[in-house]
């Protein structure tokens, strides 16, 4: 098995992706959605916290077309501030948060990637892009899948994180602290205009 991830600026490009990979037949099982919920749009519109939210006291918090997308949770990631998530990376999250001191949740959301072979500089974007208001979509797949996979992402307007590494280290930016306040919807909104397509 593989780990395919992809950054995703706007949720509904993240949410696109995630049901393309489970209509190429990707199992919910094996994909994660992590998506910053700074102004609490996800709030009170679903049902089941499924996925993330089994065994980890995690609120309800959004249903989905289906699959993975019916099962979101909210937890909050220090530095990161509220999200919703689903999947095996968001429980991994979900653990260190559970019971861990705080930046636990974060070490564990970088944890999770590296430990499922993502290169530790591509972690730490993608966790300062969540924090910046993006989404975050992983899935394991199988060998022959990876390539396929990562179009999918591709195709749903993903993020680079090699560019998006240069433009973050043009502000200063260097790797993600969890010590740093999380950014609020103004700032959310300020990130996603400047990177718009």
């Amino acid at each position: 098995m593989k780990t395919v991830t992809g950054l995703f600026d706007d949720y509904s490009d993240a949410r696109a992706a995630v049901s393309a990979l489970e209509a190429r037949g990707i199992p919910s099982d094996d994909i994660s959605i992590v998506s910053n919920n700074a102004d609490g749009r996800y709030e009170g519109e679903s049902n089941a916290a499924e996925g993330a939210g089994t065994g980890a006291g995690i609120g309800a918090a959004v249903g989905g077309i289906g699959g993975l997308l019916t099962g979101l949770g909210i937890m909050a990631i220090p530095g990161v501030g509220p999200v919703v998530a689903a999947g095996w990376l968001a429980a991994t999250a979900a653990g260190a948060a559970a019971g861990a001191v705080a930046g636990g949740a974060a070490g564990g959301l970088i944890g999770a990637l590296t430990n499922s072979g993502v290169p530790e500089e591509n972690a730490h974007v993608y966790a300062e892009g969540v924090r910046r208001g993006g989404t975050l979509v992983t899935a394991r797949v199988a060998d022959d899948l990876y390539t396929e996979a990562e179009s999918i992402l591709r195709q749903s307007n993903w993020v680079d994180p090699v560019e998006r590494r240069a433009a973050y280290n043009e502000q200063g930016w260097t790797r993600f602290d969890d010590t740093l306040p999380p950014y609020g919807p103004a700032e959310i909104e300020q990130e996603r205009l400047r990177y718009r397509r």
